[in-house]
This record gives structure tokens, C-alpha cells and sequence, in this order.
């Protein structure tokens, strides 16, 4: 086998079932041969975002890939590389590389050298003998720990060398249980705490502890918040759910975040973010995560406890049950009640919106109409950055684990379009949608055909108000003078012009039956565009 069809190969037997791409690159065609799909994309950003969806959408059980050409294919797929690093998904990057005697020539573009930040490891393939091992050494840092992206850079000549015999099986991973004495000392402080608070993150996720999870909130009586990319690590419609939060939340969240005397974070890094809350000064932080660096990082953790989210809930559950006899008093506590008045407060604040009547559309009339039309426990919802975000994620009650990709460390107009289609692939049997606004669309419409080629059946849901209104604060004289905000467009139209179906919606009263058509369209495998006309919305759900 050449290097290409050995690459092929090993692919095929970590299970991957879709490649996410851009030419040229010899492994399309090895892939195809061996009835691995190739997925190509109209910008290399996107296919990037493809192959995160397909890695998010399952927890890492399947492993999103994409392969692009070296010099501009590899430049151009840049960002994405640096999104799933921000938000610690596992995508391996296979670009094509500059022949091994052109190395260290300048301009060429070396993605060993320029992705060393935005990848969790990478290397070069500089003999044919080594792919195998270092294909290996790939797919174990994809699987265990901290997830990341990996990349592997093909020379030339690699390509075109031959291997007589392939001697390669699938990697499996390792789990790390906590110290037995840690998780001891943890246990007393937890048992002994007044007011904890869980705050999970995606670590739950990867690591399929959400049974887990909900079982040692249900144990002590524990309020749960997660962070936005652990948006559905716990169900939101349990009376223990405190929501989630990114630039807005919902009002159960800092009620019980401030008055808490301790926080319990699993499964997530606690980094600080303009998309996520921060834990208030004076609290007693538990900071379990499977990455040793992250803690301290950004908060100072008065106790570690470093693990897989999965085996650290089993071992605090079993040593919470051996040390407490009488439970009343965790029952006793009326914080069920508490959340649910919070709750009923804050949504009855919020009820105007989300049934409005005006025209332009309010965004949350859009919101809470899709949540009551859609079967909540078969449906994978992501937003987009920007206002789509701060409208959806405090209002959508996810139900069911992986229900919802929240992303964001770092916020690229139009991701939301390639997540949703690796996650469509993923899940074929769910329904899929993005919400997007137009500075979104803009950026990425192209790639509504890549849905339309691949038969990809997702719904996109565009806000259109024709502007990019959350800009509004930041450039007032441009606006004034030269309306630099204003944005224009028919995306029904756009839609359709590349194969896919399209609607627009202007009144209120057509909102569900158009979303139901949509629906239906998409079972069929054909991409559906509701563009919904809205106004400039700038009330957001924040609470201090």
C-alpha cells in the first residue's frame, strides 16, 4: 500500500466513517475507495467545523477528521484548528505538506510549525515506516485526556511510498481515577457544605457521566449549572437545573452561585471567558478535571481531584453513601421549591417576549415557538456567536444528554453551519438545527450546497434584521454617518438558488407551520432555511 491508502486504512479501522475535506489530497480518493464518504466543503473552515460537529455531537465516540491540500488549504483551515482548540475538541487535521527537501524554505507554509498553538500534538510524517506508530500516537491523544485537536502533516513524497504490510489496531484509551484519600477528604467537604453548587462542564459529555451526574445531584440535593459547552450535561427541565450561562443566564444562576459557600466544577477547565460565568471571591472551589494544568490555572482550588468525570462521580457517590446514614437533612432542604419560584419569576418576566406579537419578529418569540414545536429528546440544537447565542442559551431546556453544542472560548461568525453538519451526519436519525444571524450567513451561506450535495438534512434558522445591531455600542459615528452596520439580503432566496428549500417568515402567526414544514422537508434529507425578518433586539437575560 502507498502512504495514502495505508492513511486510509488505519481510518477505517478507528471507525471513521466520513472524511471532512477540501482537494487536493490523495486520501480522498483512498477513502472513497474503502466507502469512507468524503464530505467537501466550500471553505476549509467549514470542513474543520465539520469534522468538530461529528466529535462533539457524540462525545468523542466518533472522531471527526479533516484533510486538506499544504500551502493554502492548510492556511486557510487555520481557524477552525484554533476554535476546537479553544473549546478542547478531539479533530485530527491531516494537511499535505511541502516535499521533505523543500523544508525550512521560506514563504512555504509549514503546518507543523504554524499549528503549534492551536493543537493539543502534531507531527510530520517524514518516512513511511513511521505513519503507523505515529497514527497511533494520534488517535491516543484524541481519546485520552483532554481532548484536542491533533495534527498530521503528510509530505509529498509520502503519498506515493509504499509499505509492504500494515500492522496497525485500534487505539484504546486510558481513564484516570482519583487518589481513594482525596476523594475521602472531598467527600467530608461536600457533605458538610450549606449551600453547594455543581457547575459541570463537557467533561460529562466525553466521558458519558450524565447518569452519573444527575444521580449525586439527586444524592445531596445539589443545584446544577454548566458551562456553555456543558450546555445538556444535565437535564434543564430537572428541579435541580440551574441553567446555563454564557454572556447571559438565567436568573436561577447567580442567586445561587453568590450565595454558595462551595462550588463544585467537574468536567470543565474553569477558564475565565466572556462566555461563561465566573465563580464569585470567597468560596471553597472542588476542581476535578482529567488535566492537571488546568487546576489553578485561572481559579485558586482549595482541592483537586483529577480524573475522568465518569469515575470520579462513581467514587464520590459510593463515599458520600458510605459516610452519610441519615439523608433527611439533605431532603429537608426546600431548595427544589426555591429553584422553581426563581424560575417561574424570571420566565414570568420574560413572558412578553417570548410571546410577542410585533412585527418585526422578536428573536425570543422565534426561540420558545421552535422549543414547543420540536421533540425536545431528538434534537441537536447550536447557536451561533453574536446575539442568536445570548437569545438561545438561557430560554432552550435541553432534555437529553448531547442535545446542545454550546461553543465559544473563541466565537467565529458561521460555525454553527459546519457543527450541525457533522453533527447531522453523526446523528442522522435527530433533527438538527443551527440558529445563525445574517453577519453569520454572510460569512458561510456558500456552504448551504455542501449540505445540499452530501444530502445533509439540517434546518438553519436565520435571524435577519438587516443589521448587526450588537455592534451598535462600538461604532456609532460609522453608523451615523454611513450606516457601516447595515447588511442586507434574501436568504430564502440563497437558500434555494443552491438546492435547498427555503421560506421567509415576517408574522408571528406563521412561525410554527413554517418551522413544521421545515421539519418535514428535511426528513428527507434536503436542507431547509427558515429566514425569520426580526427586529434589533438588545435585551438579553443577565443577572448580577
Amino acid at each position: 500500500m502507498n502512504g495514502s491508502q495505508l492513511l486510509a486504512e488505519i481510518l477505517k479501522k478507528e471507525n471513521i466513517k466520513f472524511l471532512s475535506c477540501f482537494p487536493s489530497t490523495d486520501l480522498i480518493e483512498s477513502c472513497a475507495e474503502i466507502n469512507i464518504k468524503p464530505i467537501i466543503c466550500r471553505q476549509e473552515r467549514i470542513g474543520v467545523a465539520i469534522a468538530d460537529g461529528i466529535s462533539r455531537s457524540t462525545g468523542g465516540q466518533q472522531i471527526g477528521v479533516f484533510a486538506m491540500q499544504g500551502g493554502p488549504g492548510a492556511e486557510n483551515s487555520f481557524p477552525g484548528a484554533a476554535q476546537s482548540f479553544a473549546d478542547n475538541v478531539p479533530v485530527l487535521l491531516i494537511p499535505g505538506g511541502e516535499s521533505l527537501n523543500r523544508s525550512f524554505i521560506s514563504p512555504n507554509f509549514v503546518s507543523t510549525n504554524n499549528y503549534s498553538n492551536v493543537t493539543k500534538w502534531l507531527a510530520q510524517v517524514n518516512d513511511i515506516n513511521r505513519l503507523p506508530q505515529i497514527l497511533k500516537r494520534a488517535f491516543y491523544a484524541l481519546k485520552t485526556g483532554k481532548p484536542g485537536p491533533v495534527l498530521i502533516e503528510i509530505p509529498s513524497e509520502i503519498w506515493d511510498q509504499n509499505l509492504n504490510e500494515l500492522n496497525y489496531d485500534p487505539v484504546k484509551k486510558n481513564l484516570v481515577r482519583p487518589d481513594q484519600s482525596e476523594t475521602e477528604e472531598i467527600a467530608d467537604v461536600i457533605i458538610n457544605a450549606k449551600n453547594p453548587v455543581l457547575y459541570t462542564g463537557q467533561g460529562i459529555m466525553y466521558s458519558d457521566a450524565e447518569e452519573e451526574l444527575l444521580k449525586f445531584a439527586d444524592l445531596l440535593n445539589i443545584p446544577v449549572m454548566t458551562t456553555l459547552p456543558g450546555k445538556s450535561s444535565f437535564p434543564e427541565n430537572h428541579a435541580l437545573s440551574l441553567g446555563s450561562s454564557a454572556v447571559s443566564t438565567t436568573k436561577m444562576i447567580p442567586h445561587f452561585l453568590n450565595k454558595s459557600d462551595v462550588v463544585i466544577a467537574i468536567g470543565t477547565s474553569l477558564t475565565r471567558t466572556p462566555y461563561g460565568r465566573d465563580i464569585p471571591e470567597g468560596k471553597i472551589i472542588i476542581h476535578s478535571t482529567n488535566e492537571p494544568f488546568d487546576i489553578n490555572k485561572d481559579y485558586n482550588a482549595h482541592y483537586g481531584l483529577i480524573g475522568d468525570s465518569k469515575l470520579v462521580l462513581q467514587d464520590l457517590i459510593s463515599c458520600i453513601n458510605n459516610k452519610v446514614t441519615n439523608f433527611d437533612k439533605y431532603n429537608s432542604k426546600n431548595i427544589r421549591q426555591e429553584i422553581k419560584d426563581i424560575k417561574d419569576d424570571w420566565l414570568g418576566e420574560w413572558q412578553s417576549k417570548l410571546h410577542s406579537d410585533e412585527t418585526p419578529l422578536n428573536p425570543y418569540r422565534i426561540v420558545n415557538d421552535l422549543m414547543q414545536t420540536v421533540d425536545l429528546n431528538n434534537t441537536i440544537m447550536t447557536h451561533d456567536a453574536g446575539s442568536p447565542r445570548d437569545q438561545i442559551v438561557p430560554f432552550w431546556e435541553c432534555t437529553s444528554p448531547k442535545s446542545y453544542i454550546g461553543w465559544g472560548k473563541t466565537t467565529q461568525l458561521g460555525y454553527s453551519l459546519g457543527v450541525i453538519m457533522g453533527a447531522k451526519l453523526a446523528n442522522p436519525e435527530k433533527l438538527c438545527i443551527n440558529i445563525m444571524g445574517d453577519a453569520a450567513i454572510g460569512m458561510v451561506g456558500m456552504d448551504i450546497e455542501t449540505a445540499v450535495r452530501n444530502n445533509i438534512g439540517i434546518l438553519t434558522i436565520v435571524l435577519n434584521n438587516g443589521a448587526m445591531a450588537i455592534e451598535r455600542p462600538s461604532m456609532p459615528i460609522s453608523i451615523e454617518k454611513y450606516k457601516a452596520h447595515s447588511q442586507g439580503g434574501n436568504y430564502k432566496q440563497v437558500a434555494e438558488a443552491l438546492g435547498g428549500w427555503g421560506i421567509r417568515v415576517s408574522k408571528p402567526e406563521n412561525i410554527i407551520s413554517a418551522l413544521k414544514e421545515a421539519i418535514s422537508i428535511t426528513e428527507s434529507g434536503k436542507p431547509a432555511l427558515v429566514e425569520f425578518i426580526t427586529k434589533e433586539n438588545f435585551d438579553f437575560s443577565k443577572y448580577e
